[in-house]
């Protein structure tokens, strides 16, 4: 137990650390962060505290308002923090990848199975609702990158399912804080024996990046392929 305190002890000061430097980022972005989780923080309470003196019990009920107080502030900051990350990877190469690098446990993302000289990208997300191909830059391009590459899948895995997404704000479109939870709406077809038959004949294939190491997150927009590498 003597071991495990001082561990957790130099836990918490990287934990702060790392909620101010989330809070600072979110608030440029959003200028009113403070002022709403001020706001959040102290109604809760305030009404916790309210119906503990009208039925007899402030301090009971005004311990409980205190710690969902903090509760619901903890929520409101997840939810604009996330918002305002979404906000600053709008638009920047690469930052559907990011997305898809955290949708959650049973999928394998391969970022940019297909790029063309625009930088326009299609990237490759296989789970149980089957191969999922995402693409991101300009909606006219990207549509012959996910056509040849859906082509490709129907040749080397012809009982999976393929969907595809454009990421982006137009019409038919899926808005990039909307992408995690659109894939997670799809329906479930494969098994997970399926899903590793899936990717192992995929790894096999070969992708187009899977000799250039590529940054995690969005990729820098001066990013350009390499002469001896290979354009669609």
């Amino acid at each position: 137990m003597a071991r495990k305190e001082p561990a957790a002890d130099a836990a918490n000061p990287g934990r702060l650390k790392q909620i101010a430097l989330t809070y600072k980022m979110t608030r440029r972005a959003d200028k009113k962060i403070g002022l709403v989780l001020a706001a959040v923080g102290i109604i809760t309470f305030g009404v916790f505290l309210a119906i503990g003196f009208l039925i007899g019990h402030p301090i009971y009920l005004g311990i409980l308002g205190l710690l969902l107080a903090f509760l619901a502030t903890a929520i409101v900051f997840g939810r604009r923090a996330e918002r305002a990350a979404f906000g600053q990877m709008e638009g920047q190469p690469g930052a559907a990848a990011a997305v898809l690098d955290n949708v959650g446990r049973g999928w394998t993302t391969t970022p940019a199975v297909a790029m063309n000289r625009s930088q326009d990208v299609v990237h490759r997300a296989v789970g149980k609702a089957g191969i999922v191909l995402v693409a991101e830059g300009n909606p006219n391009r990207v549509k012959s990158l996910l056509a040849a590459e859906k082509k490709k899948m129907a040749r080397i895995v012809v009982d999976v399912p393929v969907h595809d997404l454009i990421v982006g704000t137009g019409e038919g479109q899926v808005e990039l804080k909307k992408l995690r939870t659109t894939m997670l709406k799809l329906p479930r077809v494969l098994s997970g024996p399926q899903v590793t038959a899936t990717n192992d004949r995929l790894r096999a294939m070969g992708d187009l990046m899977s000799n250039m190491p590529l940054p995690k997150g969005p990729m820098p927009k001066g990013m350009r392929m390499p002469r001896g590498g290979k354009m669609r």
